[in-house]
């Protein structure tokens, strides 16, 4: 198994799915347990990955409606996090950049991995087909 070969991913996209919607639980989590302050921005982002994850964990993972609606729910994901990320840029720009406290919690990184997976995870969505749908 090679970890930068995409065939890994496509044969391995149960694994990718379960570990996205995993990611959206612990991240709602942790909002809603008061650990991090709200933010619509990341609520979408969150949001939007489990949603995908979803999508690809289900059997009609192949089936064009459902690449479909992965490329609209990621592709309104993937803007929310190249606006939120954008807003880093634009402050470093200005010279007025700053890391959060907790570097775990800065926006501009975080935006920047949610911007990422979003993307990877359609990717992964458009590339299912029925063989990778029949247990092996």
């Amino acid at each position: 198994m090679s970890l930068f070969q995409l065939e890994t991913y496509i044969k391995h996209s149960k694994f990718v799915a379960l570990a996205a919607i995993l990611i959206s639980i612990i991240a709602w989590s942790v909002e809603l347990t008061g650990i991090v302050y709200v933010c619509p921005y990341c609520r979408a982002q969150r949001t939007v990955i489990g949603i995908l994850g979803l999508l690809l964990i289900l059997p009609t993972a192949s089936h064009w409606i459902s690449k479909y609606i992965a490329l609209v729910i990621g592709f309104f994901g993937a803007v929310v996090a190249a606006n939120q990320h954008f807003m880093g840029w634009k402050s470093i720009s200005a010279g007025k950049f700053n890391f959060h406290e907790h570097i775990a919690m800065d926006p501009f990184l975080l935006s920047g991995f949610a911007m990422t997976g979003i993307i990877g995870l359609i990717f992964l969505n458009l590339k299912q087909t029925k063989t990778q749908q029949k247990p092996a």
